[in-house]
């Protein structure tokens, strides 16, 4: 079986940063999906599950509620708990997608007050919330994304 593209990228070197991962075709739609790594793999620990859940659904709120809404197709969790991915109709660069990730995590990092969509009849594990360690992750990811834009992946050698 061919080795799927995400795990070719070395995750030894990888850090923080928001990086275009792949560009997927159907005709003349294009989806772009964006690496949003909020924490360096395998160096640092990985976000609670309680946290991420708070993440994905506060920047899910934000960004389908922002003048990109109409463009949004995903946004959620990485299997591996150092981000998530943002999936987007287009083909936006890193540069700019990223006032748009700076503002849902400045958002989130700000945001007080009840979980959108944290009810049983809404969500599947409503219980599990955990809004200020997704704060404090909002806020480390929004100073790095300020302080210093990484966009390109490290590739095993």
């Amino acid at each position: 079986m061919e080795k799927i593209a995400s795990f070719c990228i070395d995750h030894t070197r990888l850090l923080p940063g928001l990086y275009l991962s792949r560009k997927d075709r159907c005709g003349d739609c294009v989806v772009s999906t964006f690496d949003l790594r909020i924490t360096a793999p395998n160096r640092e620990p990985v976000i609670d599950q309680p946290a991420l859940h708070t993440i994905e659904h506060l920047a899910a709120t934000w960004l389908r509620n922002s003048e990109i809404k109409d463009r949004v197709v995903y946004f959620g969790p990485m299997g591996c708990r150092t981000g998530c991915y943002l999936l987007v109709f287009g083909e936006p660069s890193c540069e700019e997608m990223k006032k748009y990730v700076i503002g849902a995590f400045d958002f989130i990092a700000g945001y007080e007050g009840e979980i959108p969509g944290a009810k049983a009849d809404e969500c599947g594990n409503y219980l599990e919330q955990n809004l200020s360690t997704a704060k404090y992750y909002a806020t480390k990811y929004v100073k790095e994304l300020r302080e210093n834009l990484r966009t390109e992946y490290p590739v095993k050698q």
